[in-house]
């Protein structure tokens, strides 16, 4: 079903009317995110999401509202893992919480970007090139198997390629400078540790694409229901990461049931032109493994 572009356009206008009034109205002034506060957005973001997926549901019918919401749930989750690459950023670079705000909120408008540029590519090439979902789906599985025998996740910005070419580019403070990405000094410009964070930040995000967009590709190859599921929860995000930030280390074993479910995607993508698995049953296989690894990380918290 193809969306009349004034969907299109509503949507977004919607979206950017929200960051505007994020940014230019409850978040004016640079201040330190109290977890009420930031479980309030989390709240309404969360909410707004469930509203626009009521609308889908008697827009479009039961199938696109469980494609929406099964890929909400996916890219949901995912960026739990971009919290914690998020939060080792922010403690290696020592970014007080008074600045981090805005640093993600400028982060999530380039994902914004990015994220539509990977899901129409990568749409259009599953249409042109039906043979690409098998390589989808053979990534999905290699990073799934991947983040199951990694111990731990390590950052090492100095290794970052795009962060060594910006510094040969423009030069960087050794010190911040407020809330400026960049200042000048001896009448050269300089970029500030802080603009070095948000460039990282993006590359991260980048990085994270390249597994949640194949993911809710397997579910459903719909431009709209992907885009908007995405989005829902890429807005959600800079709340989310102030709400969990300081727990993280309580959901050990949630990157364990992450990377089950990429690879029981992957998986539903390898097996699609043999075996197309009902949209509810997908939904319930990956709710099921995230309530587990996390009902799994609570009791042995409780143990110890």
């Amino acid at each position: 079903m193809q969306t009349d572009l004034s969907f299109w356009i509503g949507f977004n206008v919607f979206v950017l009317l929200m960051l505007a009034l994020d940014l230019g109205v409850f978040n004016r002034k640079a201040h330190e995110i109290s977890i009420k506060e930031a479980m309030i957005w989390t709240g309404v973001w969360v909410t707004l999401a469930m509203c626009f997926n009521v609308l889908i549901y008697y827009w479009q019918g039961e199938v696109k509202a469980l494609e929406f919401f099964t890929g909400y749930v996916i890219e949901k989750a995912l960026s739990v893992d971009n919290i914690f690459v998020f939060v080792l950023i922010f403690s290696y670079f020592k970014i007080p919480a008074i600045h981090q705000h805005k640093i993600l909120f400028w982060g999530i408008i380039g994902a914004l970007i990015m994220r539509a540029a990977f899901i129409f590519a990568g749409v259009a090439l599953l249409e042109k090139f039906h043979w690409t979902i098998y390589v989808f789906g053979a990534i999905l599985i290699y990073t799934g198997f991947k983040m199951l025998t990694q111990k731990e996740t390590i950052i090492e910005p100095e290794k970052n390629p795009l962060i060594k070419l910006f510094r040969r580019i423009m030069p960087v403070t050794s010190d911040l400078h407020g809330g400026k990405f960049f200042v000048k000094q001896d009448g050269k410009r300089f970029a500030t540790p802080l603009f070095l964070v948000l460039v990282l930040i993006e590359t991260t995000d980048l990085i994270f694409a390249a597994d949640s967009i194949p993911a809710i590709l397997a579910i459903t190859q719909d431009h709209f229901i992907v885009y908007t599921s995405n989005v829902f929860a890429i807005l959600g995000l800079r709340s989310l990461y102030f709400a969990l930030a300081g727990m993280m280390d309580k959901f050990r074993y949630l990157s364990k049931g992450l990377a089950l479910i990429l690879i029981f995607v992957g998986l539903k993508m390898l097996l699609v032109d043999f075996y197309k698995l009902p949209i509810q049953i997908a939904l319930l296989v990956i709710v099921v493994i995230l309530i587990l690894s996390i009902a799994a990380s609570l009791m042995s918290n409780k143990r110890e």
